[in-house]
């Protein structure tokens, strides 16, 4: 992978104004930037093993401009941890919050990369960013505006106890929320999953079983 097919990947797909700035990263440490199909449980992730001949990372292909950024710079921050404090260092333990608030810095300071609603609580999420954006309730609602058909999606958390929804082909029974997720069975295999509750579903139909 080269530096021209890094930027035919991001510049349709964040903020003209970081382009420069996300490519220039990754001059300074080169990974694989790979484009996945829709993830609901993840919207991106970092793999580096000492078979690899690089890290990679792999980002959802359908992310609105500015979670595709704030993504990518989040995946960027494992990549510079791991450089910097070895491969044993806790994925998003300390080394790996202040890396990616000093990443994220010259984008939230600017004030002209993201729109001043979302830049505000980006600015408090970065105080002590989580390890999912999911896991903030207050920063997933606030990318979910910029999505293309924000109008017409249903969240999780929006579902009455004991909906029956559809989430990646697979119905299942929502049951309580523990604090940032839901306990979901799964209606054929009757198998339980932590389920993120900003999690798009559809096909929601109240559960009369």
């Amino acid at each position: 992978m080269d530096l021209q097919k890094v930027k035919e990947l991001l510049q349709d797909r964040i903020p003209t104004l970081a382009l420069a700035y996300c490519l220039n990263l990754w001059q300074e440490n080169p990974f694989d930037l790979k484009l996945t199909k829709s993830r609901q449980t993840k919207v991106g992730d970092f793999t580096v093993r000492r078979s690899m001949n690089r890290p990679r990372i792999t980002l959802n292909h359908d992310l609105n401009c500015f979670l595709f950024l704030t993504t990518f710079i989040h995946e960027v921050a494992h990549h510079r941890t791991v450089l910097q404090f070895g491969l044993r260092t806790e994925p998003h333990g300390e080394e790996w919050k202040l890396v990616y608030q000093n990443l994220m810095a010259p984008l939230l300071n600017d004030g002209s990369v993201f729109p001043e609603g979302l830049l505000n609580i980006l600015r408090v999420h970065m105080q002590s960013p989580k390890a999912s954006s999911f896991a903030d309730v207050e920063l997933t609602k606030a990318f979910r505006k910029f999505d293309r058909n924000h109008a017409f999606q249903t969240t999780l958390a929006e579902l009455p106890e004991g909906t029956v929804f559809r989430l990646q082909g697979r119905f299942f029974k929502k049951g309580t929320t523990q604090r940032t997720r839901v306990l979901c069975y799964e209606m054929k295999t009757r198998k339980k999953y932590l389920v993120p509750a900003e999690a798009i579903v559809g096909e929601a139909q109240l559960s009369l079983l």
